[in-house]
């Protein structure tokens, strides 16, 4: 489960802002943020290699999240490689996307986001029947469809465009205290999507905590949350500012990673 925040060509002086939780199981095996050989930097899977968030040259943006109550499928191929082909490669979002939903059906139930200077696409293997170019604007999404108003994207997205739109020198900083948001949605706000009541409430908030809870084992959420956050901003000129701060399993920062590149 997953959060992300994007203001698409919407700021005058910051044509792309992003702002994204990852959540999983802290025994996976994962690299925090780092300059990959083909100059991509995001974080990476270590079971599979892929990427669920990263930049990579010629101002290329990709994320994915997984979708909830998606029919499990056997012999899939991984999500994180469709993000990691786009960062290292060369074809435009819109041929991109339009190669990936040829064969959707080979990875299990995704959103996925790729852009570069230019544009920004979303496609998503279940719902939509082709992908579509996102108008500027602000966007959430987190394990639905695209700005489907589960109480944490509906907050979370009034709160960063307000952040987006009035801040003055919006920071990486500041985006990535706007997803350390750790209050649980009310029981009457929560969505209806195939989880028990108690896990709807545990996965509510922005910021998942790695609760205590002995039905733990029942939920499938022991040793379950936040591991990082991450804030990305990218001006008119070209420069990028990408920020990565994780987290132990008790919701602790730990470390960050701090990268800034020029135009190209």
């Amino acid at each position: 489960m997953c959060l992300i925040f994007i203001g698409h060509r919407s700021h005058k002086d910051m044509p792309l802002i992003v702002a994204a939780n990852r959540d999983e199981f802290f025994a996976r095996e994962t690299r925090q943020a780092h300059c990959w050989d083909d100059g991509v930097i995001a974080g990476r899977d270590g079971r599979a290699g892929g990427t669920w968030l990263g930049i990579g040259p010629n101002s290329r943006f990709a994320a994915i999240t997984n979708r909830r109550g998606s029919a499990p499928k056997d012999g899939i191929r991984s999500r994180g490689e469709l993000t990691a082909n786009f960062l290292r490669g060369s074809a435009t979002p819109a041929d991109y996307a339009a190669s990936i939903a040829e064969n959707g059906q080979d990875y299990a139930g995704f959103n996925l986001l790729i852009g570069d200077a230019d544009s920004l696409y979303y496609l998503n293997n279940e719902v939509l029947a082709a992908p579509r170019e996102l108008a500027p604007g602000y966007y959430g999404l987190s394990n639905g469809v695209l700005d489907e108003p589960w109480p944490k994207v509906s907050k979370g997205k009034q709160r960063f465009q307000i952040l987006a739109s009035e801040s003055q020198e919006l920071t990486t900083d500041t985006l990535i205290a706007l997803m350390d948001d750790r209050e649980k949605a009310e029981d009457h706000e929560l969505p209806s999507t195939g989880l028990t009541l108690a896990l709807e409430r545990r996965l509510s908030s922005a910021f998942i905590r790695n609760e205590k809870d002995p039905n733990d084992e029942i939920l499938g959420l022991h040793d379950y949350g936040t591991l990082c956050s991450t804030a990305l901003i990218r001006d008119q000129k070209g420069n990028v500012r990408f920020h990565e701060r994780n987290y132990d399993a008790l919701g602790r920062p730990t470390q960050s990673h701090f990268f800034h590149l020029g135009p190209g």
